[in-house]
């Protein structure tokens, strides 16, 4: 089972180069920020299949939602900037 977790990691790993691709070269900011709330979430996945492969669940859960509160508030704050900059 521990295969399947580390094939679905790097193929996550995948789908975050191809969202980083996104974000360097979108047309615009807000696909720009779109683009790194997918990466954080994809890379939020990827430590959680982490932890079950290492075993540490409950370790890497711990650390993927500091990463998610981390992601919510930098949305938030991308979102406030570019709502004032006139971009929504």
């Amino acid at each position: 089972m521990n295969g399947f977790y580390l094939a679905m990691s790097l193929t996550l790993g995948l789908l975050v180069v191809m969202c980083m691709y996104r974000g360097f070269g979108g047309p615009g900011l807000l696909d720009r920020a779109v683009a790194v709330n997918m990466v954080a979430v994809k890379i939020m996945i990827i430590l959680l299949l982490m932890g079950v492969i290492v075993g540490r669940v409950e370790m890497f859960v711990d650390i993927a939602l500091g990463y998610a509160l981390l992601n919510f508030i930098s949305s938030l704050a991308a979102a406030k900037y570019l709502e004032k900059k006139g971009e929504l």
